[in-house]
Order: C-alpha cells, then sequence, then structure tokens
C-alpha cells in the first residue's frame, strides 16, 4: 500500500461503534432542534448561549444558529457576521474570544 492510500483510508469501526455514534449524532441534532425552537420562541437568549455555549451546539455553524433567533434572517445574520469579522464556515466553539465578545455585545445592545 502507497503512502498516499494509507492516508485516505477511513478507520475500521464495529457495528456497536458505528450505532453508538450515530446514537450521538442523533441526540445532537435534537438537542440543537430544541435549542433553535426556544430561540425562535424567545424562550432562551442567544447573548447566553454565545456567552457560554453548551457542549452540544459548539459543532454548529454561528450563521445556523444566528438564523434561529426573530428577526435574524439570512441578510441580517450575514451583517451581524461582518460587523464581528466572522466567517460564514465559523462554528460556535472555534469563536475566539474577541468574536465571542463582539458578537455576545451585538445582541446585548
Amino acid at each position: 500500500m502507497s503512502p498516499s492510500e494509507q492516508i485516505s483510508a477511513t478507520p475500521v469501526r464495529t457495528l456497536e461503534q458505528r450505532l453508538d455514534a450515530l446514537g450521538r449524532a442523533n441526540q445532537i441534532r435534537s438537542r440543537r432542534a430544541q435549542l433553535k425552537k426556544d430561540l425562535k420562541k424567545g424562550d432562551k437568549a442567544i447573548d447566553q448561549i454565545l456567552a457560554d455555549p453548551p457542549e452540544f451546539i459548539r459543532t454548529a455553524k454561528v450563521v445556523d444558529v444566528l438564523l434561529a433567533v426573530p428577526n435574524c434572517g439570512k441578510v441580517k445574520s450575514q451583517k451581524v457576521l461582518n460587523h464581528c469579522r466572522i466567517s460564514p464556515n465559523k462554528t460556535v466553539g472555534g469563536l475566539s474570544e474577541r468574536q465571542r465578545r463582539e458578537l455576545v455585545a451585538f445582541f446585548r445592545r
């Protein structure tokens, strides 16, 4: 096997490992969906979520979370990201301290 073939090989996982990963992924998706519903209804505040994000939301893209905020559609979420100098591909967990502070401050106004 050549070095390039070794790099592209996917790890071998047992059925139990795959089912375990699938279960965790489904749980994360369910919890994210519930959080987005809570944001839409106003039961949760975006600034609090961004200031101290729960584990299940850290791998979500910031733009997807912003779209769940009332009165924050595609255009406004892009303006917010541009204002805070955040890439549209950035995840909540990948935000720098500066980006997180600016984003939280924006929604606390």
